[in-house]
């Protein structure tokens, strides 16, 4: 039986739907352990052959106790592989599995770019340099993309056993019609200063000031007009509110997708952005600053700009915004196309079972 361990699966960001997806696709039987907490959520998509165990860690004061019991775990649960998503996970299942004395081979699983570590809270920060520090000990590394790779090796992670594995995505049948020009621009991420809002929102107004016909619709944990920050943001940057929806957080991301006609990605950092990826699918070019993996996953399908420049984010909105409904319809069909033929689940879930059983 695999363990995996993660740090917080109450969390549906990129490597809780990344292990949704794995643990969906292979049909067997799994434990998960979250450091934090399980979201009822994530307990009912990973189905009953899933044991989900939550450690309670929700504060660096807990750490220790959580890692006893994590330990113990081990020893009791016996798992044949151990999976790490994600730095806190990292150096626990690590030590953990050295003090359960396991002979289950231990895999790191890093989700983080590292292309601005100033975003990262002091304590990831404290975690990401806890790892490299133990990077050697784990029987291998897998990195979902080549630029995170890249960053880790740069900041000092080594290991003579890693693999760059995409993420993988199930095919979308149904996609909405692309028959008009595009002129509603979504973005989709939780409110976190790596993601940038308010860069969004700057270029946004500045689109808005230039084209008559633009709306624009945000959606994400902490996306809501409740929220005086997110009001501050909008404000700072002259946006209309009349121009814009803030739809909060969604479990129905197709519902989102469905009624944008471009997705724009205006983060600082980001590993593999499984939003980018999951748009394509669905046949939504993207707008994206240069990040991670982000260029290598639009390729020629979008546009991709610097991080922090509003003016480049704004300029290559525009340049969407100008095409063709012809042009248009042939970006959406070249993006969905790129995703089913570089990143389907099958593949990918494939490849993560041979890193795990073979290396």
């Amino acid at each position: 039986m695999i363990m995996h361990l993660i740090t917080n699966f109450a969390d549906i960001g990129g490597a809780e739907t990344m292990l949704v997806r794995l643990l969906q696709s292979s049909g067997e039987k799994a434990l998960v352990v979250s450091l934090k907490d399980v979201s009822d959520r994530n307990r009912r998509l990973v189905g009953g052959q899933v044991e989900c165990i939550a450690l309670g860690m929700n504060s660096w004061t807990r750490y220790a106790g959580a890692g006893i019991r994590l330990t113990r775990l081990i020893e009791r649960k016996k798992p044949t592989i151990i999976v790490c998503w994600m730095y806190h996970a990292m150096v626990a299942g690590i030590l953990a599995g050295r003090l359960a004395r396991t002979s289950a081979p231990i895999f790191w699983n890093v989700r983080q770019s590292l292309d601005d570590m100033n975003v990262l809270s002091r304590s990831s920060r404290l975690a990401a340099r806890a790892s490299r520090a133990l990077s050697r000990l784990p029987d291998g590394i897998i990195f979902n993309s080549k630029r995170a790779m890249e960053l880790h090796q740069r900041f000092g992670f080594e290991n003579d056993n890693i693999d760059v594995i995409p993420n993988g995505f199930p095919r979308i049948d149904v996609v909405r019609d692309q028959g008009e020009r595009p002129r509603i621009y979504g973005i989709a991420a939780r409110l976190h200063p790596q993601k940038d809002h308010a860069l969004f929102f700057k270029a946004a107004a500045q689109l808005a000031a230039q084209e008559d016909d633009v709306r624009f619709v945000a959606a994400g944990r902490g996306l809501s007009w409740e929220n005086e920050t997110v009001r501050k943001m909008i404000s700072d940057a002259g946006l209309a509110e009349d121009l814009i929806e803030l739809r909060g957080e969604t479990d129905d991301m197709g519902s989102f997708y469905r009624s944008i006609d471009v997705l724009v990605l205006s983060s600082r950092t980001e590993g593999f952005p499984n939003v980018i990826a999951e748009a394509m699918g669905h046949g939504i070019p993207v707008v994206t600053t240069d990040v991670g993996e982000a260029a290598t996953i639009v390729g020629s399908t979008g546009k991709i700009v610097p991080a922090g420049d509003a003016v480049a984010l704004c300029n290559a909105m525009k340049m969407m915004h100008d095409v063709s409904a012809s042009k248009y319809s042939e970006l959406s069909n070249a993006a969905r196309r790129r995703i089913d033929e570089n990143y389907s689940l099958p593949i990918i879930s494939e490849r993560y079972r041979n890193f795990l059983r073979y290396s």
